[in-house]
Order: C-alpha cells, then sequence, then structure tokens
C-alpha cells in the first residue's frame, strides 16, 4: 500500500507531528532515538532511513552499530542514554514508563524538551507501525 496515496491527509498530519516533534532537539539525538525505535519495532525501512539520515548529520558509525546495545556501551552521553531508556520505555509501553526512567530523563532534559523528546518517540512509533503494516521496505517509493 502506498499509504501517502491513499491517506494523505493521515500522512501530512503525522509529517506536521513529526516536524513538530523534532523542534528544539539535537539533530544527532533525534535520530539516535528513531533508529533505536525502529529496531525495537524492526522497521526495517525506518532503520534504513534514520541512519542514513544520523550519516548526514555526523553520527559516527561505530555509534550506530553499537545502538542495539547502548546499554553495554561507553559511546553514549547520559543525556543520549537517559533518552534512549525512555524510547524504550515508551516504545514497549506494556511494561510502562517507569519512575526511574522518567526521573532520569527529566535531570537531562528541561520540560520542553522532555515534551519534545516524548512527542517524538511517540511519533517515530506511528511512522514505525504505518511503515511495517502496509510493508515498506527499503528502497520503495
Amino acid at each position: 500500500m502506498n499509504f501517502p496515496t491513499v491517506a494523505p491527509k493521515v500522512f501530512k498530519a503525522v509529517l506536521a507531528l513529526d516536524a513538530a516533534a523534532r523542534a528544539g532537539l539535537d539533530p544527532v539525538l533525534v535520530e539516535l532515538v528513531q533508529i533505536r525505535a525502529s529496531q525495537l519495532n524492526r522497521c526495517a525501512y525506518c532503520i534504513d532511513y534514520h541512519t542514513t539520515d544520523a550519516r548526514k548529520a555526523g553520527e559516527a558509525e561505530a555509534r550506530i552499530y553499537q545502538l542495539t546495545a547502548w546499554e553495554e556501551s561507553s559511546l553514549y552521553t547520559e543525556k543520549e542514554r537517559a533518552a534512549l531508556a525512555l524510547t524504550e520505555a515508551v516504545t514497549l509501553l506494556p511494561g510502562g514508563v517507569s519512575d526511574e526512567v522518567y526521573d532520569t530523563a527529566a535531570r537531562h532534559f528541561d520540560e520542553s524538551e522532555l515534551a519534545q523528546l516524548i512527542a517524538l518517540i511517540f511519533t517515530v512509533n506511528a511512522w514505525n507501525r504505518m511503515n511495517t503494516t502496509t510493508r515498506k521496505t527499503p528502497g520503495a517509493v
């Protein structure tokens, strides 16, 4: 299914939400969060898309490769680790977002940034669900 063609209003609304969610966040952090959520959701299209964008934003290959094991890697800052932990908690929502994960993120992001980060996470999850459901794959139009 070509979602933008068959549901253009919904697609445009998600694009607008995506643009709004990114505002004020570091572009590299945005890509790390989007890659990690996409890995968890097994969205090949989004993984491909966001790793390409991460490289364009100057992200190092080692950090992209180690993202699947970020908790064991020493390559991420405490702020990035807080964002990645929140990404996992929101993406894997049936487990919930613990107070510890939320409080750690709140220590690294001011309230406005934290709201943007949460919006970014639920937006990339929307993209992942749209693309995996419609079977969009890397290289597909």
